[in-house]
């Protein structure tokens, strides 16, 4: 969603309305759930399973973790963005915000290579995902922003 929104303006997405509040409010993050909850649903194909269950990985691996929802995706921050979670026709990509700072001993990074800020992962039809692998990315990727927010 673009940062330009006034507090309260309505966002309609495929039927349904969120009202977007200030950052801190509950009602935000309730609403961001909803429309991710609307975005798997809508996609009803594998897709859909593939980003609900990213969506599961990233809360397991930072049960502090904020959704929201930008740009018309969803987002998941902790003291700043850690990730996107983009559908497209072939792929679910996933986007960390400062990839290209992050180890990746496994090298889950298999897109957005050649940038000097972001990596992602692109996840297609049948791949599997090396879960304890990307609990880890996310988990170094909270503890980059946490480190940041605390100078």
């Amino acid at each position: 969603m673009p940062e330009n929104r006034q507090e309260g303006q309505k966002e309609k997405f495929k039927g349904e309305q969120a009202l977007i509040m200030k950052k801190s409010g509950s009602q935000r993050v309730e609403s961001a759930s909803r429309l991710i909850d609307a975005r798997i649903q809508e996609l009803g194909d594998w897709r859909g399973e593939m980003l609900s269950r990213l969506r599961a990985l990233i809360k397991q691996a930072d049960p502090k973790v904020v959704e929201e929802w930008k740009w018309g995706i969803p987002v998941w921050s902790h003291d700043g963005l850690i990730c996107t979670g983009e559908t497209y026709k072939n792929v679910v990509k996933t986007t960390f915000a400062k990839g290209a700072s992050l180890d990746d001993p496994s090298g889950l990074f298999n897109s957005s290579l050649e940038g000097r800020v972001r990596r992602a992962i692109d996840f297609r039809e049948g791949d599997k995902v090396n879960e304890k692998a990307l609990k880890t990315l996310i988990r170094t990727a909270v503890a980059l922003n946490t480190s940041a927010s605390d100078r």
